[in-house]
């Protein structure tokens, strides 16, 4: 009850009685793009519903990030438009979304899997959705340049492999310090070469 997600289908908008929801890109090219005015049409009907925040899914958008779902998390209804085949008309951006996300650099099939992403980033933040709030507390991606520390839990010994022992000691300071220290390393490793972008 935290969250309802409703699926429209884009045939039920098609231009003729095939369900045609897609055509050649002007220009020539492969593939096929999806076109504006099945589009146009759902969005008109779901905006005589509810008062909605429109979302593209698509490359040529910017990065989704964690300060985005914060941001998107208390809008009270978000529609998402989901790219298929080689994308969508560019009217559709320009004229019909409010903003566009992409998920990374890379390629999917169709905007779907983006949108499920999407869907469970804004859910988490929800009240009610985990069943500890204080887990979003000292996340990745909370504060600037911040990816959280690692984790550990039981066995202290696995095979060869050893908890650090500054978790093992019960000094609050001292792991929290490390813990600072870990994810400042974090950063460097896996994001510092990107992170002016």
């Amino acid at each position: 009850g935290v969250l309802e997600v409703e699926c429209v289908n884009l045939r039920d908008y098609a231009v003729n009685a095939y369900g045609k929801v897609d055509d050649n890109p002007y220009g020539g090219g492969e593939g096929m793009v999806l076109m504006v005015e099945p589009i146009d049409k759902a969005l008109g009907h779901i905006r005589t519903k509810t008062d909605t925040h429109v979302i593209l899914l698509s490359p040529r958008g910017p990065r989704f990030c964690q300060q985005d779902a914060r941001r998107l998390a208390v809008k009270p209804h978000l529609t998402l438009v989901c790219g298929h085949y080689e994308g969508v008309d560019e009217r559709v951006a320009e004229h019909l979304c409010d903003e566009s996300f992409s998920l990374g650099d890379f390629v999917l099939s169709g905007g779907e899997p983006a949108a499920l992403a999407l869907v469970d980033s804004l859910a988490r933040l929800q009240p009610g959705f985990l069943g500890n709030p204080g887990s979003l507390a000292d996340e990745s991606f909370e504060q600037e340049q911040y990816i959280e520390y690692p984790q550990y839990t039981r066995p202290a010994v696995y095979r060869d492999w050893k908890v650090p022992e500054v978790l093992l000691q019960g000094d609050h300071r001292k792991i929290a310090e490390w813990r600072q220290e870990q994810a400042r390393l974090a950063w460097q490793r896996f994001r510092g070469s990107d992170s002016d972008k």
